[in-house]
């Protein structure tokens, strides 16, 4: 068999070359699956070989526009830079620029000399769009994941930034301490993500002594902590943006903050069709009597009731005693308590059952008899008794009773005295001996 010559043994071996696979093929990425170099922590130019760290985004962006005259529009929309700017250097490196971006010209009645041309990379580039969307919906996929983390972890360990007392546990359990023993209000801790570093920025104000709603400065904690509660600025300020990153709804839609998305959805709520009510039928109130099981379904009733089998008129005691409505809800709280402790409102007397109180009440007639004022008038008895105490939503103020009472007086007939012998009695008269006798005393 003769030798093969040389050509052609390097043709095969160009041909071999071009057949044998040495690593893996990769196919055209779409914007969904671009990578960036992983380690690094710089931002690349998209055109040379000039770089900036992650914090110096502002700086590459400058260069960008002074050097190469590219222009990048809502920059603060794109979800994740890096990736962006690594993605656009890969497509810029394998296409124009012209194929992505307009041309805008500046000085364009100028001499051609003096015109210059810049190019923006905006969303109505339909790669642009898709870009920055898939960007932002791998962001909220990561933001979930964090948030889901965080609500199921319970190795949170901190000091309750107003009283330090120290949490372990879930992050709800701090949170919900400092809502309801401190009156701070930070929203559901579900609607919050990444729950330490909120803390820790929270933590970082007051340590610097600075208001977390007004952010004015003070010159010591006990004086920043009387000025939160006083004005009640146990409560972050909405309009700081330096809070948004901690809250999920920041991340739901692309390029609109909480303010955004929730006067949308107050705006759905005015242009909502109205829904017909005209077939609603409430429920009547069902008022328990203060010291039997009777119930009534309208106050009037209940009154009457209390009035004609307990002897106890509580129209008549707020007249006679000027009860505004505060002080008739403390009265019906003392009175409900003391009937719930089986101990008489009148007297004070202690009874082992309901029932030896009742006979009580009815052989010595104290339905009726109240104790002494300062008894019953005490700030405890804002707080009802029972928290479904129907009575206590339909008291009314005294004015109105006052009203009505008197209405009903100026209706009784008033009959004048005989005055046909006025003579007589001027010298009958109680007021003439009273005057005498005063005149005798001198």
């Amino acid at each position: 068999m003769a030798a093969a010559c040389p050509a052609d043994c390097s043709e095969l071996e160009r041909k071999d070359s071009r057949d044998c696979i040495l690593e893996p093929l990769s196919l055209p990425e779409s914007p969904s699956t671009v990578s960036t170099p992983q380690g690094e922590q710089t931002l690349p130019c998209i055109f040379c070989e000039q770089s900036y760290n992650e914090d110096e985004k502002e700086g590459l962006l400058k260069h960008m526009i002074i050097e190469h005259k590219l222009v990048i529009a809502d920059v603060k929309l794109i979800a994740n830079f890096r990736r962006y700017i690594f993605y656009w250097k890969k497509r810029f490196s394998e296409q124009p620029i012209t194929e992505f971006c307009s041309v805008i010209r500046t000085n364009s009645e100028a001499p051609v000399e003096q015109q210059e041309n810049f190019f923006l990379l905006c969303d109505v580039l339909p790669e642009d769009r898709v870009l920055r969307e898939e960007l932002q919906q791998e962001r909220l996929r990561e933001i979930l994941e964090q948030q889901q983390h965080e609500r199921n972890d319970t190795t949170l360990q901190r000091l309750c930034m107003f009283c330090n007392e120290e949490f372990k546990g879930n992050r709800s359990v701090i949170f919900n301490h400092m809502n309801e023993e401190h009156s701070f209000n930070v929203g559901l801790p579900d609607n919050i993500v990444y729950c330490n570093e909120f803390l820790d920025a929270l933590q970082k104000k007051m340590d610097s002594l600075q208001c977390l709603y007004c952010e004015k400065s003070f010159r010591d904690t006990n004086t920043l902590k009387d000025h939160m509660r006083k004005k009640q600025h146990r409560r972050i300020n909405a309009k700081n943006h330096e809070y948004d990153r901690f809250y999920i709804i920041n991340y739901l839609e692309l390029g609109k903050s909480w303010e955004e998305v929730q006067s949308e959805d107050d705006r759905d709520l005015v242009d909502s069709k109205t829904e017909d009510w005209s077939d609603w039928e409430e429920n009547p109130i069902s008022a328990v009597c203060l010291f039997c099981e009777n119930q009534e379904d309208t106050t009037e009733k209940l009154l009457c009731h209390m009035k004609d089998s307990h002897q106890f008129d509580l129209l008549k005691i707020k007249l006679n005693l000027g009860l505004n409505f505060y002080q008739q809800v403390k009265l019906v709280n003392f009175i409900r308590r003391q009937m719930h402790q089986c101990r008489c409102h009148g007297c004070q007397g202690k009874f082992q059952s309901m029932a030896e109180l009742t006979v009580h009440l009815e052989k010595e007639g104290h339905f009726g008899t109240l104790p002494e004022r300062s008894l019953w008038d005490q700030p405890q008895y804002y707080f009802p008794t029972y928290e479904n105490d129907s009575l206590l939503c339909t008291l009314s103020d005294s004015e109105g009773d006052i009203a009505e009472e008197q209405q009903q007086h100026d209706n009784i007939p008033v009959i004048g005295e005989d005055l046909s012998s006025l003579e007589a009695l001027k010298q009958t008269s109680v007021l003439n001996q009273l005057l005498y006798a005063q005149t005798q005393r001198r």
